[in-house]
């Protein structure tokens, strides 16, 4: 039985949604089970790209769509064509005030967003098991600066101030990495080590996705309020808004996509918490981030008691432990004691004039620097696996 046979089968009988079926804007189809849902669009497609041996020319052709208003590179194949002509789109509900507050709300945040959505996220997303064994067995597994190069392009594209105006790179990069998925779809069940760790599952269900997203937006937010960051609701709401519109971007239905925040905190209760744990891959992919993000802070910057110290304050004991994170005697209390008044000075000074331009122009240094030192100065972008990784 092939893999989109199978899954049309789990689909016909998918489970009740309970919970999360409340919770998309559109409410397309309650009823579907998250866990047997991947993208039926995208799926297929690009697993006939990969059969046929189209991936090498469309990779090439799709460095050079850059930007959200660019028209779609010539020489496309038409299905694929068809298929980004819409997947490009906007959802009907999108708004762009929303979508330019959320913009506004990282100049003055940028800080507090790109340590969470960055360190924070990426350590959480290693302590959810199926997600660090499907990282680690691809292709980008093998590259983690490739890897982590290719993350930070995404997201450093959806924070940006331009992310979803014409000239911006949100559009581009979602759609380039629902292809990705599609592709480690099609590759990653082939693979002998994540037959033997991954259960023999297809990969990125949607419920996987909405596990991921809550280690986004959702862990985000809950972080500010602990961190007491004065977030007005206009703000809060427009971030998620941002969060949304870039969960349906990147294949999310809909329907599973919560509306508001009590929703997402509900629904990353009931999601999150029973797909973490620890793994061996993520013991090691939290190695290689940690020492990565102490390399790209030196000299003068953070050395690696101090990053292992600042993770734990990220992400809790738990995950802390689960990652293989060793505890720091004299920096962990120094950390949990300095960051709350580090964020109750950095908010004394963010009312007063120019302070959230420079801080933005600091960040987006930062950002620089990161990509620059990722890639080792070289083109990064986004572009479909053909392979698994190798296999020693």
């Amino acid at each position: 039985m092939d893999g989109l046979t199978r899954r049309r089968m789990l689909l016909v009988g998918g489970g009740a949604l309970g919970a999360l079926g409340l919770a998309g804007p559109a409410r397309a189809s309650a009823g579907a089970d998250p866990k047997w849902v991947w993208d039926e669009e995208a799926d297929p497609l690009v697993a006939s790209l990969l059969d046929r041996g189209d991936v090498p020319k469309v990779n090439k052709l799709l460095k050079t769509w850059t930007r959200n208003d660019q028209p779609l590179p010539d020489g496309l194949p038409p299905d694929l064509r068809g298929f980004m002509t819409k997947a490009r789109q906007l959802p009907v509900w999108a708004r762009q005030s929303k979508l330019e507050a959320a913009a506004d709300f990282h100049k003055s945040r940028a800080f507090y967003l790109d340590l969470l959505n960055g360190p924070g996220s990426g350590i959480l997303s290693t302590a959810i098991p199926k997600e660090a064994r499907a990282v680690y067995h691809s292709k980008g597994g093998a590259n983690m600066n490739d890897r982590v190069a290719k993350t930070s392009l995404f997201g450093f594209a959806v924070g940006s101030l331009n992310g979803y105006r014409p000239e911006g790179k949100a559009v581009v990069t979602s759609v380039k990495t629902r292809l990705v998925h599609a592709a480690v779809r099609h590759l990653l069940p082939r693979s002998p080590q994540w037959a033997q760790t991954g259960g023999g599952l297809i990969p990125i269900s949607q419920n996987d996705m909405l596990v991921t997203w809550h280690t986004l937006p959702t862990y985000v937010m809950r972080k500010l309020i602990e961190w007491r960051v004065p977030i007005a609701s206009a703000q809060s709401d427009a971030y998620l808004h941002l969060w949304q519109v870039t969960a349906h971007m990147l294949g999310i239905r809909d329907e599973f996509i919560p509306q508001t925040w009590d929703a997402a905190n509900a629904q990353s209760d009931q999601v999150l918490p029973p797909a973490m744990g620890p793994t061996r891959e993520g013991v090691s992919l939290t190695d290689t981030l940690l020492g990565m993000l102490a390399e790209q802070t030196s000299p003068g910057g953070l050395n690696r008691p101090m990053v292992n110290a600042l993770s734990r304050y990220l992400v809790g004991d738990q995950v802390a432990d689960w990652n293989g994170i060793p505890r720091e005697p004299v920096w962990d209390p120094l950390v949990r004691s300095a960051f709350p008044k580090l964020v109750a000075f950095r908010e004394k000074l963010v009312p007063l004039p120019l302070v959230p331009e420079v801080a933005w122009v600091l960040e987006e240094a930062a950002r620089g620097y990161i990509l620059f030192y990722l890639t080792q100065g070289q083109p990064v972008d986004i572009d479909i696996p053909e392979t698994n990784r190798p296999t020693r």
